[in-house]
C-alpha cells in the first residue's frame, strides 16, 4: 500500500466515480504529492471535490509551503484541476514544548491496544477518518499500523 493510496478528511467519499478521478489525479500530482512528503507537511484532508484533487495541509515552514506551490506550477501551470489549502504551522512544535495544545489539534498518547481507528473512532466517531490522524503525525510515524504505547500523536481538530 503506498502512502497516498486512500481518500481522507470531511468530504472524502468511497463512490466509484471518485476514487476514479482521485486515481487519475494522484498519478499526475505523484511529484506534488511526493514532495509535501518530503517537506514534512501535514495533511488533514485529500480527496476529490468538485472534480478536483483537494489537499489541505499543514506545512512545517512557509518555505516548504512555496516548494510544493512550486511542484504543483511544474505540473499544471492553470492549477485547474487542483485545490490546494496549504497553511503554514506558526510555532505548534512550541506550544506543545511549553505544555499547550498544537495548532489546530490536541495531544493524544498512545496506550496499548490503540490502533490509529481506535483514536480515529474516539476523537471523529469514524474509525476511517484514521489518516488524518496518520498524515498529522509523518514526523513519527511511517506506518498507520505501527503505533508504539507511550507515543504522543497530534489529532487534527475535527473541523479540518
Amino acid at each position: 500500500m503506498g502512502i497516498f493510496d486512500k481518500m481522507f478528511g470531511r468530504g472524502a467519499s468511497s463512490d466509484g466515480d471518485s476514487q476514479k478521478r482521485f486515481e487519475e489525479l494522484k498519478s499526475k500530482y505523484q511529484s506534488v504529492l511526493n514532495e509535501a512528503d518530503q517537506m514534512k507537511l501535514q495533511f488533514q484532508n485529500l480527496h476529490i471535490q468538485d472534480d478536483k484533487l483537494f489537499i489541505k495541509a499543514t506545512a512545517p515552514s512557509q518555505d516548504a509551503a512555496n516548494k510544493v506551490w512550486d511542484q504543483i506550477k511544474l505540473v499544471n501551470p492553470a492549477a485547474d484541476d487542483i485545490v490546494a489549502d496549504i497553511s503554514v504551522s506558526q510555532g505548534a512544535a512550541q506550544a506543545t514544548a511549553v505544555g499547550g495544545e498544537p495548532q489546530g489539534g490536541q495531544t493524544y498518547t498512545v496506550k496499548a491496544g490503540d490502533t490509529l481507528s481506535k483514536i480515529s473512532k474516539q476523537y471523529y466517531g469514524d474509525a476511517n477518518e484514521y489518516m488524518r490522524i496518520f498524515y498529522a503525525n509523518r514526523d513519527k510515524l511511517r506506518d498507520p499500523d505501527k503505533i508504539q504505547v507511550g507515543q504522543q500523536l497530534v489529532v487534527p481538530s475535527d473541523n479540518a
